[in-house]
């Protein structure tokens, strides 16, 4: 049965009809989603669907023949063939050697581009009907006298088989599987009853091909419900997979507050990525930190911040939200795969990641998990290239405390050990907005040099290292020159003192804007990149990662553990 929903539509001041493509699931009738607005999209699925089957039907019947008759022409080659016909010119052979040509012409046709349903409804019934024809020409063809077996049975062997194997791996409803199937086996019923004619006394025939009518009747019975529960099956897991007016389509991630699925809607062809908290993960405080998180996201409108459709909550108690589809790889996949960025694109991310957090701010919002792996790089969006989204604002916390409603505890140490600030980990009460632009002095850092600020055997190591030891020049990191703009504005973000770093996000983007001793990253620059290097590194693009350490720890742990900080930093 499909879940109702209730949920809230993202506020704006636009009129109602500007919304269609942000209603929520639970405003629309279960009905209208599965039948009407979904339609172009589940018939397309179900085309393509029904041509990859074909084809696999085309290739497992192509094998199966092939087989038969490579061994049969080998039997012949190695048996004795004292008063035997020609195997090569055998009418059973014949008819194996047309069934191998006729399945791997399927399979061949049906691997090549996109068939009507109609063509490919009238392909698979008369390729089932054909095929089953020329089976049944076994029971007028028999093998060799010496050769072991009844030529009925063998026929009516292979055609049931190719009856059920067909029901097996071709999509159909049940009637229509059995309406084939009949019409299939009634030729191995004639040619059954012909077969006797010759072979039995004279009121053998009529008898013997009632037997084989029964068997063929059996065989059409057992293809139907093997359509049906297949079929039914696959009913079942698109319902299932059904959040009000989006079905689920793959994982493309998983976070600590949540699993990422890509999904497509019933009425809107725009790709969209659904986030849900499972029911497994699903405690009362989870559960509220969760829809808080959508609840403060959706107020955000930055084009540099993924931006929130819809949100709701089944009856199950699954919370989700619907957010825009980023098809492009996170920052750390970008250094893992192509190292250290040029200075010039390592001001053209951090400028957007600041815009981003600048709007957060502005409305009371720190976003605490600003990371290489939260900012996704797009290669093209709204007509620009190399457009960088802040995504996973599950840590997020707004700084008007009646709002928060104490679900972000001050002992509890929240973010990624790798780009927290000093203060996250002394203090985590008082962090503001200047502890996310320590992370994103931390982002840039590893953006220029290819290496994180600092490392360490564990978290307390790592923590130790943000709260006493002073980051290393990042020429000295990368081995040349950088412009020395650029490396005193990421060193000054990543102050202990929040005093010492810029004030605000916009002022990070004003120093931005002076780093005039950086060759610009141009729109050029971009789509060289993406088109020479990029379009392999192109993916579905996770929420969030996984982390080398634990994401949460607590701070009087941190406190107490930590001793003197090494003498040096690892390199």
């Amino acid at each position: 049965m499909k879940p109702r929903f209730h949920g809230a539509r993202r506020r704006s001041g636009l009129p109602h009809a500007a919304y269609t493509d942000r209603t929520m699931p639970g405003l629309a009738t279960p009905r209208q989603d599965s039948t009407v607005g979904n339609a172009p999209l589940e018939a397309d699925s179900a085309r393509a669907f029904l041509q990859e089957r074909l084809a696999l039907y085309g290739k497992v019947f192509f094998g199966i023949t092939f087989a038969f008759y490579v061994v049969g022409n080998l039997a012949e080659g190695l048996l004795p063939k004292d008063g035997r016909s020609d195997w090569a010119r055998h009418p059973a052979n014949l008819l194996v050697l047309a069934s191998t040509l006729l399945t791997l012409g399927l399979w061949l046709a049906c691997r090549r581009g996109a068939w009507s349903e109609a063509a490919l409804r009238v392909t698979d019934a008369s390729m089932l009907i054909v095929t089953c024809v020329l089976c049944s020409g076994f029971a007028l063809a028999p093998f060799p006298v010496d050769a072991p077996g009844d030529p009925r049975a063998r026929a009516l062997l292979a055609i049931t088989n190719t009856v059920i194997t067909r029901a097996i791996l071709v999509p159909s409803t049940p009637l229509r599987t059995f309406t084939l199937s009949l019409l299939a086996l009634v030729p191995v019923v004639g040619t059954c009853y012909l077969s006797y004619r010759v072979a039995a006394d004279p009121g053998a025939p009529p008898v013997l091909a009632t037997f084989a009518a029964l068997w063929c009747l059996c065989a059409a019975v057992v293809a139907s419900v093997a359509s049906r529960v297949i079929y039914g099956l696959r009913q079942a897991v698109r319902e299932a997979r059904r959040l009000g007016q989006y079905v689920l389509e793959e994982k493309i991630g998983e976070g600590a507050m949540g699993t990422v699925y890509r999904a497509r809607h019933a009425m809107l062809r725009r790709p969209t990525a659904v986030k849900l908290l499972p029911p497994e993960r699903a405690g009362a405080e989870r559960l509220e930190r969760f829809e808080r998180e959508v609840q403060l996201t959706s107020r955000l409108s930055h084009p540099n911040t993924v931006a929130i459709f819809d949100y709701g909550r089944t009856t199950d108690g699954v919370f989700y939200y619907a957010m825009e589809y980023l098809e492009g790889l996170n920052l750390e996949e970008l250094i893992r795969r192509d190292g250290p960025q040029p200075p010039g694109r390592v001001v053209h991310v951090l400028r957007q990641v600041a815009g981003s957090l600048a709007e957060a701010h502005a409305v009371g919002l720190i976003h605490r998990d600003i990371k290489p792996a939260n900012i996704i790089l797009v290669p093209l969006r709204g007509g620009a290239p190399d457009v960088a989204k802040v995504v996973d604002f599950g840590l997020v916390k707004d700084l008007d405390q009646e709002a928060d409603g104490g679900l972000t505890h001050t002992d509890t140490i929240t973010g990624t050990p790798l780009y927290l600030s000093p203060e996250a980990i002394r203090a985590p009460e008082t962090v503001d907005g200047r502890s996310d632009l320590y992370s994103c002095g931390a982002v840039g850092y590893f953006l220029l040099t290819g290496t994180h600020v600092f490392a360490g055997r564990n978290v307390v190591e790592i923590c130790g290292h943000h709260l006493h030891t002073p980051p290393p020049h990042p020429a000295e990191r990368l081995g040349r020159e950088v412009p020395e703009k650029l490396a005193f504005l990421l060193l000054a973000c990543l102050e202990k003192d929040p005093g010492r770093r810029p004030p605000s996000a916009r002022a990070l983007l004003a120093s931005l804007d002076r780093c005039d001793d950086v060759s610009p990253w141009t729109e050029p620059d971009a789509r060289v990149w993406w088109s020479e290097r990029g379009e392999g590194y192109r993916r579905r693009p996770a929420d969030s990662g996984p982390v080398p350490f634990a994401s949460s720890i607590t701070a009087s742990a941190v406190q107490r553990d930590f001793g003197p900080p090494p003498r040096s930093v690892p390199r």
